[in-house]
């Protein structure tokens, strides 16, 4: 997988491609989808939601710029893999998912795994976590029509907010956290599943 999906295309950090290499992304899907694990697709993981593609899962991972000693807060926690990539790299994961069913199995999963560093828990991720802002990284893997302020606010100074937006038409950007504001940058085109609770309001 991280050959001939990561390394062939434009994935270079190193600790990504460690990350990616080190998670048994088939624990993390259903059993008779496990055959499939370590190919280029997002697959089905219940309650109407998927586990992305691992391309993008280690592209978000890169272009967000996680540091060894980041606090990151993730939003959507689905499977719990996407939280386990970025333990591998950051000091601590926080992960909320709306979903309990989904929230409960990757808990007991991260936790089955030893992941000591990933604190999850059911909720809206449209309001994030402030009680443990600011974060040095913010990661959603759900779309939503607009940018939730909320997130926004609970970034560190230098800090990335990378999301995908849109309806119809979905795209990844990044938003940064500078002295003298915000910058945003559009990746790429994507396809994500959609933010629901507040923000389908």
């Amino acid at each position: 997988m991280t050959r001939e999906h990561l390394l062939a295309r434009d994935i270079r950090d190193a600790r990504v491609l460690q990350a990616m290499g080190s998670v048994p992304r088939h624990l993390f899907v259903p059993e008779d989808h496990r055959r499939w694990a370590y190919i280029d697709n997002p697959l089905p993981i219940g309650q109407e939601q998927t586990i992305s593609q691992p391309y993008i899962v280690a592209f978000m991972t890169q272009v967000l710029k996680v540091e060894p000693g980041d606090k990151v807060l993730e939003i959507g926690t689905g499977s719990g893999y996407q939280a386990a990539i970025l333990a591998e790299i950051a000091k601590e994961v926080f992960s909320i998912e709306i979903i309990p069913e989904l929230s409960e199995r990757a808990a007991a999963l991260l936790k089955e795994l030893e992941y000591s560093n990933v604190w999850v828990r059911t909720g809206d991720g449209y309001f994030g976590w402030p009680e443990e802002a600011p974060f040095d990284g913010i990661l959603v893997t759900a779309v939503s029509g607009h940018v939730p302020q909320n997130l926004v606010d609970q970034l560190d100074v230098e800090a990335c907010l990378v999301l995908p937006v849109g309806n119809r038409h979905q795209e990844l950007i990044r938003i940064t956290r500078t002295d003298s504001g915000l910058v945003t940058e559009r990746l790429l085109p994507v396809r994500f599943v959609p933010m629901t609770g507040v923000a389908q309001e």
